[in-house]
């Protein structure tokens, strides 16, 4: 039996509990999974429908994370497990070491959770909450760099990319909705993720605003919300750009793969913003998987996820004429359709298929 300890699980959207699901729904082929996830709105329809023992813990924030360390540690105690993950240093940092030397014990590391200052409290707690597990699993080489340069020195780091939980079969009603967005229109450019600084939505508006003389049918939608939406709301009134841009704040799973399968370029040139930076980008390797060239940042992990000049390109995702030029390069001669073809193969390489066999020869 193995377990899964985590604070990010669906039906909570985004990377880390797609990565979380996926993980989990692997180990199945392997064994039985039991599931310590915290309780979200609509837990009890997921769960439902969910082939994993999924056990959800309730309750204001400070009192849930030590409800679940007391369940953790109990059914360690009194089950025979082949192997427990935990989502974040803050998973394991309350777990017995006693228990966990019971089992084989990973830690998933994934950037900005890990970004603290050398020598500050956040730093020495997850140092420690690290050095309890047999493996700290980073998700790029650049995750990797992050928790050596944030103190840990231990030789037990290894590097496994998330899987990609997709493609999955796009059904013809959400279909026909991508269809009504995206209308006529060409290039088409999407973006899936929360609406925060460190995306750079606000170039990428501004970038919109300049190719439209080159490109005047440019369609670009944005999939996501969060604290940037009413800044991004009044930026695109402001450049006129009413009917170029949509912004689709909440869509089912169905309609967002439907305008992603439609799209032709998925753009998200991330920045650093504060602590926030981009530890790998699975939403590159699902864009790819549905045939989608990326256009990524330089800053963080997005190289494992993109390679440069032949499934997307990185650029520097403060520079408006990086932005400018990188998507031009993509867009001229539709140079973008050979990239989609390598970007395709290369999502291959993320099937869960290949990725758990990693964790499976560490166990």
């Amino acid at each position: 039996m193995f377990l899964i300890s985590t604070r990010n699980f669906p039906p909570d959207l985004g990377g880390i509990q797609n990565l979380m699901e996926g993980l989990s729904n692997a180990l199945l082929n392997h064994g039985p999974v039991k599931v310590f996830a915290d309780s979200f709105e609509n837990s009890d329809s997921y769960d439902q429908n969910s082939k994993l023992n999924i056990q959800r813990v309730s309750g204001f924030k400070i009192f849930r994370k030590y409800r679940k360390s007391n369940l953790v540690n109990e059914f360690i105690k009194n089950n025979v497990l082949r192997a427990a993950f935990f989502d974040h240093w803050k998973s394991i940092e309350n777990i017995e070491l006693a228990s966990l030397k019971k089992t084989k014990t990973f830690c998933l590391i994934h950037s900005k959770e890990i970004n603290h200052s050398l020598g500050s409290l956040l730093n020495k707690r997850m140092l420690n909450a690290l050095n309890k597990a047999n493996y700290v699993i980073a998700n790029s080489n650049f995750t990797k760099g992050l928790v050596i340069k944030s103190g840990y020195k231990k030789e037990n780091i290894r590097v496994i990319n998330p899987g990609c939980n997709y493609p999955i079969k796009v059904n013809n009603e959400s279909k026909n909705f991508a269809q009504k967005i995206y209308d006529n229109a060409h290039p088409k450019l999407i973006t899936i993720s929360r609406l925060d600084g460190r995306k750079s939505h606000r170039n990428i508006l501004m970038t919109i605003k300049n190719l439209l003389p080159k490109y005047p049918k440019l369609k670009y939608v944005s999939i996501g919300d969060g604290e940037e939406k009413e800044n991004l709301r009044s930026l695109k009134k402001e450049l006129g750009l009413t009917d170029e841009v949509n912004f689709i704040y909440k869509s089912t799973e169905q309609e967002k793969l439907a305008l992603l399968e439609k799209s032709d370029i998925f753009v998200m040139p991330s920045v650093v913003h504060k602590k926030s930076i981009e530890g790998f980008g699975i939403t590159f390797i699902e864009a790819a998987s549905y045939g989608k060239p990326s256009i990524g940042g330089i800053f963080g992990g997005e190289a494992d996820a993109i390679l440069n000049g032949k499934t997307g390109y990185l650029c520097d995702g403060n520079d408006l004429n990086a932005i400018h030029e990188t998507l031009i390069k993509a867009l001229d001669n539709e140079h973008y359709k050979k990239l989609s073809a390598n970007a395709l193969e290369f999502s291959k390489n993320f099937s869960w298929d290949k990725i758990i066999k990693k964790y499976i020869e560490l166990i």
